[in-house]
């Protein structure tokens, strides 16, 4: 892989990889939710679609121009999905273990829309009793009322996404929000008491520097959340920031991958200093006794994931599916009585293996005992010599049947973990499956 910033997603979030998934396997994903479930915790994601602004960044389902209108119907769409799932034999009458509202921005929302989309969601599923409630933030969305909102519906971690502080650089990546609203809406949220705050930033936004970045890290320590997830800057296809590139001809003016893992590199080791301690390859939380990240932890050792609204992804039953990706097809499909699902995977025992055990190791380790139990399989032994050509590298130390990134590993470890991808298969073989 180059160390320049190329065009193409980096970043690892599932496995097999997207573009395995196709329409063949719908029906085997429709059969898995009329079945009994599995063995494991269940959680619920929400996709909210809207945002006052497209980051330049930003390959997620966004919208910018819909009306109040079309937010009212969609989250009623929301409400008649999980209604759906909800009465569903994989999932009727189970306890959400985890939630998580995912944008867009949820924060979009007014309170009145939250309210009522709360209480639909409560007639379906509920989560009195779910170990997190996590909800995502855009600091020019928040008011007062609705942070105090929030925190009365039920969320229980607020994640604010900050990217950086610097206005040059918030204006130059097409970010909604400056830095005046980023502390007024701290203020908010830090009296509103929520059990675990989390502040999002980004290493190597364009316009970035030393200095731009040191201060950011210094303002994210004196804000002291419970949590800090820290992202490196990558240039997916369908952005805007790549579009210009490939009209102009001009790179976009992002760092290499070596600054942008010092960059990060820098910021581990100045919250370390602080007491915080690094949870996985992006995170780091002040009080690991306290916080936890339930939703990552639950879902990287295989539970169910429910998800509702466009294009979002969900996982049942071992299964991988996506719902319909286009506004009129989700909302035609969910209002005409039907889960929106538009493409799946099917994937095989060995498969399901590699899954979980490429999103652990984002965890900067691996509990190999835990993969003989369930899997039957010796990860150590089934890619020894990929360990090995790691260990070799300075990638990992292996020691006592452990894995254990370094720290050289963790900050680059979704580079490696196609290390462990098995080769695609012939096309016309993934078509006949």
């Amino acid at each position: 892989m180059s160390e320049t910033t190329e065009p193409g997603s980096y970043f690892v979030s599932n496995y097999p990889p997207f573009d395995r998934w196709g329409t063949e396997a719908v029906p085997a994903v429709r059969a898995a939710f009329e079945q009994p479930p599995g063995d494991v915790p269940l959680g619920l994601y929400l996709h909210i679609p809207f945002c006052r602004k497209r980051c330049k960044f930003c390959y997620f389902r966004v919208y910018t121009d819909k009306a109040a209108s079309d937010v009212e119907r969609y989250t009623q769409g929301l409400v008649r999905e999980a209604g759906l799932a909800a009465a569903s034999p994989a999932v009727r009458g189970r306890e959400l273990k985890y939630v998580y509202f995912g944008g867009g921005t949820p924060s979009f929302l007014s309170v009145k829309q939250l309210e009522r989309l709360v209480a639909g969601l409560h007639d379906s599923f509920g989560w009195d009793h779910a170990e997190e409630v996590t909800f995502e933030c855009e600091p020019g969305t928040l008011s007062e009322p609705k942070v105090k909102a929030l925190r009365e519906l039920g969320m229980t971690r607020i994640s604010l996404g900050v990217e950086n502080f610097d206005d040059d650089i918030l204006e130059a990546n097409g970010r909604a929000h400056l830095s005046a609203e980023i502390m007024r809406a701290w203020g908010w949220i830090k009296a509103a008491g929520f059990p675990n705050t989390n502040i999002d930033l980004i290493s190597g936004m364009v316009g970035e520097t030393d200095e731009s970045w040191d201060a950011t890290v210094a303002k994210t320590l004196a804000m002291e959340p419970d949590s800090v997830t820290i992202y490196q800057m990558e240039l997916p296809l369908n952005t805007t920031l790549v579009h210009d590139w490939k009209e102009t001809g001009v790179p976009a003016p992002v760092a290499d991958w070596p600054t942008k893992r010092g960059w990060v590199d820098r910021a581990f080791r100045r919250f370390e200093e602080a007491g915080y301690a690094v949870s996985s390859g992006y995170t780091l939380v002040r009080d690991p006794s306290r916080v936890s990240f339930r939703y990552r932890d639950m879902l990287w050792e295989g539970s169910d994931l429910i998800a509702l609204g466009v294009a979002s992804f969900g996982h049942l039953s071992g299964l991988h599916y996506q719902n319909e990706p286009h506004w009129d097809a989700y909302l035609d499909t969910v209002e005409g009585g039907r889960l929106p699902i538009a493409r799946g995977m099917v994937p095989t025992p060995r498969e399901r293996l590699i899954r979980e055990m490429i999103l652990q190791l984002k965890r900067g380790h691996l509990d190999v005992p835990r993969f003989r139990q369930k899997f039957g399989v010796d990860v150590l032994d089934a890619w020894k010599g990929t360990w090995a050509d790691l260990a070799a590298e300075g990638s990992l130390g292996l020691e006592g049947g452990r894995v254990e990134l370094t720290r050289e590993g963790l900050l680059q470890v979704d580079r490696l973990l196609h290390r462990f991808f098995e080769p695609s298969p012939p096309q016309e073989q993934v078509a006949a499956s």
